[in-house]
C-alpha cells in the first residue's frame, strides 16, 4: 500500500456496531456488518467506477456479532465492497470466501454491473457429495460495488394518505409504462424521471386510480440462464440489494430520481406503492454464486436444511429462502422497509410470496416474529400492507390467514369472476360472494371488506386483451418450448383464436373486457388494474412474459388512439368516478342481507322476476343472471349524507340470451337511472318504475334510484358529470 494511500485512507477507528451499512456523519464514514461466524472482515475501497481497489482496512471490532469501523474523513460518493474471512465447511452452513468480494446489504446505491462468470461461485461439492477445493480466483471485476450515500432531506409533499376503502391499485412496470410513451422525452422513457411526467400523470389521475404499484425496483440480476439465451429479468423478482434501486431505471439524477417521482405522485393525490421480494435472494441454491449474504453468513441468513446444511430450504422455488426467524435478518428487512417509507416516500408495499414471511420451524403461524414487529413499529403501522398469501413450501396457500392490517391478493376473485364470464356451471353463488368482499376468507379479527384485493390480470398471467383472445398460452418467445406459465387460465377467444379481422368476435371480445372491468370495479374490495388494460393491450398470447424486456411487455401507447382503446379507457374512468361517488359499491363492513323484516337491508339477491333468490336457485347450475341490490341507508355512518340516499341494483347476465328483468321500486319515488350497460352503454333513464327491462346476453347493468330528495339530486348531478367526461354516449 503506498504512502498516498495510507493518507487518503487511514486505518479504521472502532466505530460503532449500529446503525448497520455505511453511515455518513461530521467527521467521517462508519461501516457496521453482521456476521455471526465470520473471524475477520475487510473493507475494500475502490476508485470511484469501482474497478481497482485502491485501499483494504480490516474491520477492527466485533460487538454482538457485528463487525464494525470508523473511517476517518470518508465522506458520501466513497466506493467499497466486503471480503469476510471464516471456514468453508458448507455441511455446517458456512461459505466462507475471501477471494470473493461481496455486496453490503445495507447499500442504498450500486456501481457497475454483475457480470456473470464461474469466478463468481465460491466452490461446492460435486454431485457426489465429495467437497471441492475453494476457488481462489479473485471475483472483484466481475461484482458491482456500493457507494455511500447520505441520508435524503426530508419529503416536502404530504402523503395522500387515501383511506383504503377508497383506494383503486394500479399495478404497473416502470420501464414498461413509458418505454413507448410518445409524450416522454426520449431520454426520461423508461425510468423513474419518465413515470413522473405530467403526460403519465394525467392520465392516473384522468382514470381515477389512487395508487401505483410498481413491481420489483430493488436492486435485481439478470438470471444467467436468461442472459445466455439473450433475454433479461424483465420483471425484476430476484432482488440482491434490499436498499438499492435498480440501475436500468435511474436516468442522470440518480436515486433522487426515484425520490422526486414519489413527491410528484404525491402531489397529485397518488400513492407510490412498491412490490417487494423478501422471501429469497438472487444467490440461488448450494450452487448458485457468492455475491453477498452467501459469503457474509450463509448459515444465519438462509434456512438450510437441517439434516444437511449443505442445501437450501426452498420455500420459494427459486433456490434459497431467506431466514426471518433470525433476529438480524429481520432487522435487516424492517430496517429496509423503514428506509422506503421514511426516506424514500413509499406509502406500502406488496409482499411477494408473503407465506414465506410468516414461516417459523413449524411452518405458517400469524404470530410469528415478523407479523407482530411489523404490527407494533410506529413507522409501518401507517402504511398499505398487501399479501401475496401463496408460496410454493408445505402449507403455503394462506389467503386470508394474514392479521388485521393486511388486505391480501385475492385469486378467487379473478378465477371466480373469468369463470363466470367465460359461462362456467355453478358459478353464480361463488360470484355472489366475490362481489360482496369475499367475507368466507377475510371476515375476521375485524378485518373489513377493503382487505380482499380483486384483480381479473396481473403482471403473471395474460392481459385482459388476451384473456378474451386466446385460449392457449403463446410462451414460445421465452425459449422454453412453451412449456412455462399457466395452463389454467380460464380464458375464452369468443369463437376465434388470437387476431381476426371476424367483426362479431371482435364485438363480443370488446362486451366481454367491460364485463370483467365493470365486476371488478364495481365489486366490494380494493380493486387492482393491469396497466395497459384499460385500452386493451396485449402481449400476443404470452402470459408469462418475465424476461420480455422489449414491445411484447411495453405498454404501447398508439392503443388509446384506436377507438376502441379510447371508449374503453372512457369506460373504466366513468367506472371509478361511480365508485368513487357511490359509497354502497364500497362498503365499510361486510354485508349480512340482514333480517328480511328489517327496514334496511345492506345487500339482497334477487331473481329475474324481482323476487329474494332462494337456495335452489343458488344450487342451479345453469344460474347465469342475477342481481345484487344494496341500500345505502343500511351502510350510512355519518349523517346527512346523500350519497347514501340511494338504492342501487347490480345485475350480471352471463348466459348468450337476453332474460326480461323486473326492477322494483321498492321504497323510491323517483326513476331508475340505467349508470353502467356493458352490452350497449348506458342511458340517462329506465322509462318507468317497477316495470321490465332487458338484461343482453353477456352484459351487466348498474341501476340507481333516489330513496329521497337528497339521493335523486345527488344521482342526477352524478349523471351530468359523468356525461361530461365520457367519449360517447354508446361504447361499440
Amino acid at each position: 500500500m503506498s504512502r498516498a494511500d495510507l493518507v487518503r485512507f487511514p486505518l479504521l477507528e472502532a466505530g460503532q456496531p449500529y446503525p448497520l451499512g455505511a453511515t455518513v456523519t461530521e467527521g467521517g464514514i462508519n461501516f457496521a456488518v453482521f456476521s455471526a461466524h465470520a473471524t475477520r472482515v475487510d473493507l475494500c475501497i475502490f476508485d470511484e467506477a469501482g474497478r481497482i481497489e485502491v485501499a483494504r482496512r480490516e474491520l477492527p471490532e466485533f460487538t454482538d456479532e457485528v463487525w464494525h469501523g470508523f473511517l476517518p474523513g470518508g465522506k458520501a460518493g466513497l466506493v467499497y465492497g466486503y471480503r469476510v474471512h471464516g471456514p468453508w465447511q458448507p455441511e455446517e452452513g458456512h461459505r466462507f470466501n475471501p477471494h470473493k468480494l461481496l455486496l453490503d446489504p445495507y447499500a442504498r446505491e450500486w456501481v457497475g454491473q454483475l457480470r456473470w462468470s464461474p469466478v463468481l461461485f465460491a466452490g461446492d461439492a460435486a454431485p457426489s457429495g465429495a467437497p471441492l477445493g475453494v476457488d481462489k480466483r479473485d471475483s472483484a471485476s466481475y461484482m458491482p460495488k456500493a457507494r455511500v450515500v447520505a441520508d435524503l432531506p426530508p419529503l416536502s409533499q404530504p402523503r395522500p394518505a387515501v383511506p383504503w376503502d377508497r383506494s383503486v391499485i394500479y399495478e404497473c412496470h416502470v420501464r414498461g409504462m413509458t418505454r413507448q410513451h410518445p409524450q416522454v422525452p426520449g431520454r426520461l422513457r423508461g425510468t423513474f424521471a419518465g413515470l413522473a411526467h405530467d403526460a403519465v400523470i394525467a392520465h392516473l389521475v384522468s382514470l381515477g386510480v389512487t395508487a401505483v404499484e410498481l413491481l420489483p425496483v430493488h436492486a435485481f440480476v439478470d438470471d444467467a440462464q436468461l442472459t445466455d439465451r439473450g433475454l433479461r429479468n424483465y420483471w425484476g423478482y430476484n432482488t440482491l440489494g434490499f436498499f438499492a434501486l435498480e440501475q436500468r431505471y435511474l436516468g442522470a439524477g440518480g436515486i433522487g430520481e426515484f425520490r422526486a417521482m414519489a413527491e410528484r405522485l404525491h402531489a397529485a393525490g397518488i400513492e407510490l406503492i412498491l412490490d417487494v421480494v423478501y422471501n429469497h435472494t438472487a444467490e440461488g441454491n448450494e450452487m448458485g454464486p457468492t455475491l453477498s449474504f452467501k459469503g457474509l453468513d450463509n448459515a444465519c441468513w438462509y434456512r438450510l436444511n437441517p439434516e444437511n446444511k449443505r442445501h437450501y430450504i426452498n420455500d420459494t422455488g427459486t433456490g434459497n429462502t431467506l431466514n426471518l426467524s433470525h433476529p438480524r435478518v429481520l432487522q435487516m428487512v424492517m430496517d429496509s422497509l423503514r428506509y422506503w417509507v421514511v426516506q424514500m416516500g413509499v406509502d406500502g408495499f406488496r409482499f411477494d410470496l408473503a407465506t414465506i414471511l410468516g414461516r417459523e420451524a413449524t411452518g405458517f403461524d400469524q404470530g410469528c416474529g415478523f407479523f407482530d414487529a411489523m404490527a407494533q413499529d410506529p413507522v409501518l403501522q401507517h402504511v398499505k400492507l398487501i399479501a401475496e398469501p401463496w408460496d410454493c413450501g408445505p402449507g403455503g396457500y394462506q389467503p386470508g390467514n394474514f392479521p388485521p392490517r393486511w388486505a391480501e391478493w385475492n385469486d378467487a376473485f379473478r378465477d371466480t369472476v373469468r369463470s363466470f364470464w367465460r359461462g362456467d356451471e355453478m358459478q353464480a353463488a361463488a360470484l355472489a360472494t366475490r362481489l360482496t368482499g369475499s367475507a368466507d376468507r377475510f371476515d375476521q379479527r375485524g378485518r373489513r371488506p377493503w382487505a380482499s384485493v380483486n384483480f381479473i390480470t396481473a403482471h403473471d398471467g395474460f392481459t385482459l386483451h388476451d384473456l378474451v383472445s386466446y385460449n392457449h398460452k403463446r410462451n414460445d418467445a421465452n425459449g422454453e418450448d412453451n412449456r412455462d406459465g399457466h395452463d389454467d387460465n380460464r380464458s375464452w377467444n369468443c369463437g376465434a383464436e388470437g387476431p381476426t379481422d371476424d367483426s362479431r368476435v371482435l364485438t363480443l371480445r370488446e362486451r366481454q373486457k367491460r364485463n370483467m372491468l365493470a365486476t371488478l370495479l364495481l365489486s366490494q374490495g380494493t380493486p387492482m388494474l393491469l396497466a395497459g388494460d384499460e385500452f386493451g393491450r396485449s402481449q400476443q398470447g404470452n402470459n408469462n412474459a418475465y424476461c420480455q424486456d422489449n414491445e411484447l411487455s411495453w405498454l404501447n401507447w398508439t392503443g388509446l388512439d384506436d377507438p376502441a382503446g379510447e371508449q374503453l379507457s372512457a369506460f373504466v374512468c366513468r367506472l371509478l368516478k361511480l365508485r368513487a361517488a357511490l359509497p354502497a359499491l364500497r362498503m365499510a363492513r361486510f354485508a349480512t342481507g340482514g333480517d328480511p323484516e328489517s327496514t334496511f337491508r345492506d345487500v339482497v339477491w334477487l331473481r329475474s322476476d324481482g323476487e329474494e333468490m332462494q337456495a335452489g336457485d343458488w344450487n342451479d347450475a345453469q344460474m347465469r343472471c342475477f342481481g345484487m341490490r344494496v341500500d345505502g341507508r343500511a351502510l350510512r355512518l355519518h349523517e346527512p349524507d346523500p350519497a347514501a340516499e340511494t338504492l342501487i341494483e347490480l345485475v350480471v347476465n352471463a348466459s348468450p340470451e337476453d332474460v326480461g328483468w323486473t326492477l322494483d321500486d321498492g321504497d323510491s319515488e323517483y326513476p331508475w337511472r340505467r349508470l353502467i350497460d356493458t352490452s350497449s352503454g348506458y342511458v340517462a333513464a329506465v322509462e318507468g318504475n317497477n316495470g321490465r327491462v332487458l338484461i343482453a346476453g353477456r352484459s351487466l347493468q348498474l341501476f340507481a334510484t333516489g330513496l329521497t330528495a337528497g339521493g335523486e339530486e345527488m344521482l342526477a348531478a352524478l349523471q351530468r358529470a359523468l356525461d361530461g367526461v365520457d367519449a360517447s354516449e354508446a361504447v361499440s
